[in-house]
């Protein structure tokens, strides 16, 4: 053999045994034995003592070869400095070295130069500074470096190292042939890893490469299942165990993952569903609210009562509710979210939830657990004598969390979601309920509830409720640490929106621009129930070729959002199916006579009703003020005390007493606006209980309001006569479908246009041009 193909074996061999024994340091840490690495460190002596003997004997031939084939430093820890060689890893720009490396200054002198004597300190400095691989660097949440700068960090057990240790140990004892088998198991039913991958390298290799590769929920949930599958099934118990509080938080994370990744928005319809973090944008959320309902109108100017306007200082972004602190300083524990309905509390659960489940936010929550308030009244309506514990019940909804002690130790941090409380229906006891001071303790869903909201069951946990204002109000403050209420979307957020919503930018544009055409839909659109009705009706609209020359009308949007709010009320409160939703007659009876306390609320000149005023109407209070999701509770209240309440905005009181107003007419032939007076003065001309005489009746009065107290009225008066919006849109709901349509429009038409004619102020004149385009437009 030739020196060159004997320098060559030599090296092969040698290159051999350290990619065998060798690895790259892990993230994770040692795992090593100290064992295994003393043995190591022996080994790597030896082997090195034999190529500086080889290298003194071959000359200078052998050790350019050695120089051009070394690349060593990557396992073993040397490193030659060779300041032109792009493989060092000491350069002139870094200036430093890696502390694990053993450094051989080659530039002054060869190999060949050291003596014995220094051979034996070099290898008392390799011993002494080979080390083994370096001590895990910290999470990055151990300091909280995501996207909200939140501080805390992941529970121990919960984290990766322990999740990679317990995987390894788990198959530690395996011989080479069950090690062969778990690995062809695992292949079986992963399709993102290869073979290759899972085969080269031994214990430490494999659990490396599948955490890289799978993540640490989808390894170990795999590792388990194939553990079971080969026959191991003491290994699969003992990891289960040593990574149950993992385990739970899996469950836990793919329950929400799976809930919320898809935002699903009035029907849902397929190949149309929308990723909650692509369309999500984050409302305002205040700790400081109106205190009422937003005060814009695009007609009236005065307010409904004396408002505080909630400013920059007062906003809290949603994954930051539970960083606030008490006036003591403490950690808030129960927060309750309140606002007007179609605000975006769901959504802003949803968010909160997939943020925690992936990872992005709230780390240091060991466990986030939606109990909802319509699982308690399920559980209450199917058996109003069952008692069930707290444990129980979050069994019912979370298997997976059976039995789950975690929640009684002192140090778990966790959090409760408990949403729609308007959804509970029965009346809760605050101060009789019971006292229950422990987590077993079976008690009926409402005395739970309390305790809950008390603190004094599930003690460690802190509190997400949320609801309606008019349910919540009912909950003693000294219950609750922060009341924070969802003010809805900015001008920007409002754009924002619906620019995600569309792929085709074009359509994108076009719809922002389109909605922008009317001022008090832009008022409205601070909702984001709102702004997703607009976003859905006018992407069908432009499907329509010629569409968008006209402005957009106003009264089939708040036909629609009639429709929607009562098909809600069926389906969240009476709990009917999507294809089931039928108005009863009781439901019809509850928007007209809504709609006949608005009317009379117009003729008072005010804008708020008290319980008194609801009964009058031979109205349920929670039925009006709760479940139609059209009024709110005003949270100041009158200098008497009484509970106030409104509609949630001040054009949907208008938008319902036209709609009384016109039902009255259409159904019932009785024109509610005449009067001895009127009737007089209109006989001449035309019959009170014509289309003319009702809108004839109905310009007297918002001509002779120098307020514009009808001015919004009339509008939506004039957009219900159109056969558009009281034949195509309520009819079916509100009317069936062969209800002769209204006659006599030409009439109105003329009556509009002539007295545009007459000079009166602009805005007058302005909003008489909007209700004949109301009238008269056959496009939405």
């Amino acid at each position: 053999m030739d020196p060159d193909t004997e320098v060559e074996s030599i090296l092969k061999q040698g290159t051999d045994r350290e990619k065998k024994k060798m690895r790259p340091p892990s993230s994770y840490g040692s795992m090593k034995s100290d064992s295994e690495e003393m043995e190591e460190e022996e080994e790597g002596d030896k082997e090195e003592e034999e190529k500086r003997d080889e290298e003194e004997n071959k000359g200078n031939e052998e050790t350019f070869a050695v120089l051009t084939e070394l690349n060593a430093h990557e396992a073993t820890g040397f490193q030659l400095i060779r300041s032109e060689s792009p493989e060092t890893l000491y350069t002139m720009t870094t200036q430093q070295q890696p502390p694990e490396a053993a450094v051989i200054d080659t530039r002054s002198s060869d190999l060949g130069d050291y003596e014995e004597d220094h051979e034996e300190d070099m290898d008392e400095v390799l011993i002494t500074n080979s080390p083994e691989p370096p001590e895990p660097v910290e999470p990055d949440d151990a300091i909280q470096t995501d996207e909200n700068s939140q501080p805390g960090r992941l529970h121990p057990e919960q984290d990766l190292p322990h999740i990679f240790k317990s995987i390894q140990s788990s198959l530690t004892g395996f011989t080479v042939d069950e090690l062969y088998k778990f690995k062809l198991w695992f292949l079986q039913w992963e399709k993102r890893i290869t073979k290759q991958q899972v085969m080269e390298g031994d214990v430490l290799d494999f659990v490396d490469k599948i955490l890289e590769i799978l993540g640490q929920d989808r390894s170990l949930m795999h590792t388990i299942s194939t553990l079971e599958s080969v026959g191991k099934q003491a290994e699969a118990d003992e990891l289960r165990n040593q990574c149950k509080r993992a385990l739970i938080r899996i469950h836990l994370k793919e329950y929400l993952i799976r809930k919320h990744t898809v935002i699903r928005e009035g029907v849902v319809r397929a190949g149309k569903q929308n990723l909650l973090d692509i369309i999500y944008v984050e409302p305002q959320i205040s700790t400081c609210g109106y205190r009422g309902v937003h005060p814009s109108h695009e007609v009236e100017s005065h307010h409904l009562s004396t408002l505080q306007f909630p400013s920059a200082d007062t906003f809290v972004g949603v994954n930051n509710l539970f960083r606030l602190q008490k006036e003591d300083g403490k950690p808030v524990r129960t927060v309750l979210t309140t606002g007007i309905p179609g605000i975006g509390m769901s959504v802003s659960v949803a968010k909160f939830s997939l943020d925690w489940a992936e990872l992005r936010a709230n780390k240091d929550l060991q466990f986030v657990i939606k109990l909802s308030f319509r699982t308690f009244w399920f559980l209450r309506s199917k058996n109003p004598s069952q008692k069930m514990s707290i444990m129980e019940v979050i069994a019912y909804h979370h298997p997976e969390c059976k039995e789950m002690k975690y929640l009684e130790e002192e140090g778990c941090k966790f959090l409760i979601i408990m949403d729609s409380f308007d959804c509970y229906q029965a009346p809760l006891d605050w101060e009789k309920a019971p006292v229950i001071n422990d987590n077993n303790t079976e008690a009926q869903p409402d005395v739970l509830i309390v305790n809950i909201i008390r603190g004094t069951v599930l003690r460690g946990a802190c509190i997400w409720i949320l609801g309606r204002r008019a349910a919540v109000s009912q909950i003693p403050s000294q219950f609750i640490d922060v009341v924070t209420e969802i003010q809805g979307f900015s001008d920007e957020m409002k754009d924002d929106y619906l620019t995600r919503r569309f792929r085709d930018a074009t359509l994108a544009a076009n719809v922002v621009a389109h909605y922008r055409r009317l001022p008090t839909l832009v008022m409205l659109a601070q909702q984001p129930f709102v702004c997703w009705m607009v976003a859905t009706v006018f992407e069908r609209c432009y499907r329509y070729r010629g569409y968008g020359v006209h402005p957009p009308r106003l009264t089939p949007f708040y036909i629609n959002i009639l429709i929607v709010q009562t098909n809600r009320r069926l389906q969240f409160y009476y709990g009917k199916c999507e294809n089931n939703l039928k108005w009863s007659t009781d439901d019809k009876n509850l928007l007209l006579k809504m709609g006949k306390m608005a009317f009379k609320m117009l003729e008072k000149k005010t804008n708020v009703f008290f319980e008194e005023d609801v009964k009058v109407y031979g109205l349920n209070l929670t039925e009006v003020t709760v479940f139609s999701g059209l009024c709110t509770e005003l949270t100041a209240a009158t200098s008497n005390g009484r509970r106030t309440f409104c509609f949630i905005h001040l054009t949907l009181q208008e938008f319902m007493a036209a709609l009384y107003v016109f039902a009255m007419f259409h159904t019932e032939s009785k024109n509610v606006l005449d009067s001895g007076m009127l009737s007089k003065f209109f006989t001449s001309k035309y019959q009170t209980k014509t289309a003319a005489g009702l809108v004839q009746c109905a310009l007297d009065l918002t001509l002779n309001s120098p307020l514009g107290d009808y001015d919004m009225f009339l509008r939506f008066l004039c957009g219900m006569l159109s056969p558009e919006c009281h034949a195509n849109q309520l009819g079916g709901y509100l009317y069936p479908h062969n209800t002769p349509k209204v006659g006599g429009l030409d009439e109105v038409r003329g009556l509009l246009e002539q007295t545009i004619k007459t000079p009166a102020p602009e805005i007058r004149l302005e909003n008489l041009k909007e209700c004949l385009r109301e009238l008269t437009q056959q496009d939405e």
